[in-house]
């Protein structure tokens, strides 16, 4: 009886965790954490100084979505790594079967002609403890399923975007490197950035650019900006202003 008194206060400790668990917001700093990782000992975002860095969570190791998707960042990670951009991926596995992943997924990555190293560490969190921190944890009949979020921390530690993704839908890799230079961009030059940008793209102004007089200084700012409707502003790529 006592044990069973134990058991079921246990559970509902976890469940109170796993109900209470929130999502971080957007604009706040990313929660810090220790722990054990196939590169060694990692505090993050600590251990990562002042670069950009990508947190992708996966629900469970080995599982055919998840490996397509990290098959594919190993062979974009020289890209992420050109933006200033530090990887790194959570599972809530543990360590042994982390080198396991990896190491099948190098082997994979060989046999089909990209002999390609992981850099990026795989976090181990078997307890969920780092999963809960991120508010990953979402279904009531099995809290691990939905360990599916991407989240782009800026070199302040400020989350700057979060997104999370079904256990049967890969991620668009493609749209993180793009989120990661929208990002980046509109706060380089204190831009907005419009719908379906690509690195190249025109640009949208925060403010009016340019005043009366200042067109009648510089005539030629009518030529790096137009306006679309009634407030949209856009900036041409590649202009520069005119003093």
């Amino acid at each position: 009886m006592k044990k069973s008194i134990l058991l079921i206060t246990a559970i509902y400790i976890q469940l109170t965790a796993w109900s209470q668990a929130a999502i971080p917001l957007l604009g706040t700093e990313a929660p810090s954490f220790k722990a054990v990782t196939t590169n060694g000992n990692l505090e993050f975002p600590k251990d990562f100084e002042d670069h950009w860095k990508i947190l992708l969570s996966h629900p469970k190791d080995f599982t055919q979505v998840c490996t397509s998707e990290i098959l594919a960042l190993a062979q974009m990670q020289e890209e992420f790594l050109e933006l200033g951009v530090k990887l790194a991926v959570i599972s809530t596995d543990d360590l042994r079967s982390h080198f396991e992943w990896k190491l099948l997924m190098e082997d994979i990555l060989l046999e089909n002609g990209n002999p390609v190293k992981i850099e990026f560490p795989f976090i181990e969190d078997h307890n969920t403890r780092i999963s809960n921190k991120y508010g990953m944890l979402h279904a009531w009949e099995i809290p691990t399923r939905d360990v599916r979020g991407v989240f782009i921390i800026d070199p302040d530690n400020i989350i700057q975007s979060i997104n999370f993704y079904p256990i049967n839908i890969g991620r668009n890799l493609e749209e993180i490197k793009r989120a990661v230079m929208a990002l980046q961009t509109s706060e380089q030059d204190q831009v907005l950035i419009p719908v379906n940008w690509k690195p190249g793209d025109d640009v949208m102004m925060k403010y009016v650019p340019y005043s009366e007089k200042e067109l009648a200084d510089n005539p030629g700012l009518k030529d790096q900006y137009y306006k679309v409707g009634v407030n949209m502003w856009y900036k041409k790529h590649g202009t520069t202003e005119i003093d």
